[in-house]
């Protein structure tokens, strides 16, 4: 069956003084690449690093869309070359850094694959229950894999920021997962988010708000309340992109 896209994004400064967090869709019809990500550096560094991953995967996306594996594997080494070569400028941007996680979509095959570096994550839903999740790399995901650490310890673990790959790496190279092409179905849910969102909002609380909305942007209005709700003084940006796959007798909202 065939179906329409419909994207809605959500990006706040939540606690802190400025956001680091970017993100952005492209398509052409054939083919949509979503991607959101989160600087690190302070001063300014990370949303320079961020906005740098962001004009890297789209760019390169443009220019050899698909959801082959290894070309999204080139499209995030590429963004992590992108991010070293702003650093060389010093300054504030020398020890700057960003995670990134993307979703692309075939539309004539209808097929979804994702890519990742750090702890942004994609979540898939399907039926209205969580099929996929990226896995982090991050010290407390490395913690709850070895059974040392449950997934809500995680959560308020002190350690819980400390990342074991991000972009912006040359003398090691950074951690990149990608997912084989998945189907992607009329009713699909993807969430692709930073951990200012997921932090304060579990599974099982991403699954109930899915479950009380009607649609993409009903639901992003859920994701920020309860995040508001949730989140503890000072907390970090946060960002959400929904993409909602409908019958495609349905209006396509592509929202900035």
């Amino acid at each position: 069956m065939d179906f329409d896209i419909e994207i809605v994004t959500l990006s706040r400064t939540g606690g802190r003084s400025y956001n680091e967090d970017a993100f952005g869709h492209w398509n052409d019809g054939q083919h949509v690449v979503c991607v959101v990500a989160d600087g690190a550096g302070g001063h300014g560094g990370g949303d320079v690093a961020s906005q740098v991953v962001r004009a890297s995967v789209l760019g390169g996306f443009a220019e050899r869309p698909g959801v082959d594996a290894q070309l999204l594997r080139e499209l995030v080494e590429r963004a992590n070359l992108d991010v070293v070569a702003r650093q060389s400028e010093g300054g504030r941007l020398a020890g700057m850094r960003s995670t990134v996680v993307l979703a692309a979509i075939d539309l004539p095959t209808q097929r979804v694959a994702f890519a990742h570096c750090g702890d942004s994550r994609a979540y898939l839903f399907r039926g209205g229950r969580l099929l996929l999740r990226t896995v982090d790399h991050s010290l407390v995901q490395q913690m709850v894999t070895g059974g040392m650490l449950d997934e809500e310890g995680a959560r308020s673990h002190p350690q819980r920021n400390m990342l074991l790959s991000a972009l912006g790496s040359v003398e090691v190279a950074p951690d990149i997962t990608v997912s084989p092409p998945l189907p992607l179905q009329v009713g699909d849910v993807l969430l692709l988010c930073t951990d200012g969102l997921w932090e304060p909002l579990d599974d099982d609380c991403l699954t109930e708000l899915l479950a009380a909305s009607r649609d993409a942007g009903g639901w992003v209005a859920q994701l920020d309340a309860q995040v508001r709700a949730r989140a503890k003084p000072g907390h970090d940006n946060y960002t959400a992109l929904v993409l909602w796959a409908r019958e495609d007798d349905e209006t396509t909202r592509l929202l900035p």
